[in-house]
């Protein structure tokens, strides 16, 4: 599906932000841990947690998880973990490229039975479940991904506790955060001291949950106040004490220029000053939070403004190689953008002959099809492709442009 757009002179709307992915992942994982389950209030409706939800109710026969890499990791952990169940863990072609190792590892140094059915450290995994040995102390690689911690975190407390050394450098932090503070919410006092988490052993306790809204997701929008700064775009559902790391994209917005102001109701309302558009750079580490990143590069190079963005090593095993992908689709828009080894992205003004109808190629990945919408603000008419890869985290998206003024029309 391919959507060609044109975006309005300004926008105003409020827009229903939809729950987060991240918070709603953990939460089914977690309830599904529970002798007796928890009510969840406003789980986020998307393939990801569509994928988890079936992959969590099934204990035998094949599991095919789509694109969804939260589902892969945290469902490999939760079925070896159980005994008696026997699956195999599938994907779509680019999920059987994306790492799995360290957390095989792992896992298997606990006694858990996986074997790897086509290349060593990929997808699809045959599991079967078993009672795995906690209260020991392992190491993990803490520079590929911060769901291979996550996934040993949750089931550590009912296999009798666990010690996680978290070797290397240490990406997403804040999504490690956000577990340990969700395990608390289920009555589990995990703790982190410099490289390592100590997850007790213990049993998580039924506490009703309702899921706050995706700050990934409000990112679009707070994006599109600074490129149409005579907009008036709200945004519902948003907690400013939010366990996501992505509400640091409210602090990188206010130091561009922008003003929000919290309601009495939970909206947060957005307000863009002219100063926005000069051309200071900005330099910023997302180490913590790499799925602003798309966003974040997008957004600048559309506004004039160079950058240097660090922290990014983990984009290159996403469902896409983010890095790669924004650097070839954003130079048909005439950016030419430089990626420096494997973490930083920058751009200082180069430029090249942008095409005349430009067809933004998403590769399948929801969030370089939602980063590259904006470019419509510069590029009436621009195409998207495989434009229903928003499907993965934000289904409403491409609705919700419409709601605010943007004409959306498909084409062949």
């Amino acid at each position: 599906m391919n959507y060609r757009i044109t975006a309005p002179q300004a926008i105003n709307a409020t827009i229903a932000v939809p729950a987060s992915k991240s918070i709603s992942a953990r939460a089914l994982v977690i309830n599904a841990l529970s002798s007796q389950p928890a009510t969840l209030h406003g789980v986020a409706v998307c393939d990801d947690t569509h994928a988890l939800i079936q992959g969590l109710d099934a204990n035998h026969g094949t599991i095919d998880v789509g694109a969804a890499g939260t589902a892969m990791r945290f469902l490999t952990a939760f079925h070896a973990a159980q005994p008696g169940h026997d699956v195999v863990l599938d994907g779509c072609d680019r999920m059987r490229q994306r790492p799995m190792q360290p957390l095989l590892e792992a896992l298997r140094a606990l006694g858990a039975h996986i074997a790897c059915t086509a290349n060593d450290g990929h997808a699809p995994l045959h599991i079967v479940g078993s009672q795995l040995q906690g209260g020991q102390h392992i190491a993990l690689r803490g520079d590929v991904s911060s769901q291979f911690t996550s996934a040993l975190m949750m089931i550590a407390p009912l296999m009798g506790g666990l010690e996680i050394e978290l070797t290397g450098e240490i990406v997403s932090a804040p999504y490690i955060d956000m577990t340990l503070a969700m395990m608390r919410h289920w009555g589990v006092n995990g703790h982190w001291h410099g490289n390592t988490i100590s997850v007790p052993a213990g049993t998580y306790d039924a506490t009703d949950l309702s899921i706050e809204a995706d700050w990934s997701a409000a990112s679009y929008w707070m994006a599109l106040q600074a490129l149409l700064p005579d907009s008036h775009i709200s945004l519902t559902g948003l907690q400013p004490d939010s366990w996501q790391g992505d509400s640091r994209m409210l602090t990188f917005m206010q130091q561009l220029g922008m003003r929000a102001l919290w309601n009495g109701d939970g909206t947060l309302t957005l307000d863009m000053s002219r100063t926005a558009c000069c051309c200071c750079s900005t330099f910023a580490d997302l180490n913590g939070t790499p799925d602003l990143a798309p966003t974040l590069i997008a957004m600048l190079c559309l506004l004039g403004r160079p950058f240097r963005l660090t922290g990014l090593r983990t984009l290159h095993h996403k469902e896409s190689d983010r890095l790669e992908v924004l650097r070839s689709e954003l130079a048909k828009l005439g950016y030419l953008i430089q990626i420096e080894g494997q973490d930083a992205v920058t751009w200082h003004f180069q430029t090249c002959e942008q095409q005349s109808s430009p067809r933004i190629d998403s590769h399948g990945d929801h969030r370089i099809a939602m980063a590259m919408a904006l470019a419509a603000t510069r590029h009436p008419g621009i195409v998207i492709t495989q434009a229903q890869a928003v499907e993965k985290s934000y289904p409403q998206f491409w609705k919700h442009l419409q709601l605010a003024g943007f004409t959306i029309t498909q084409e062949s």
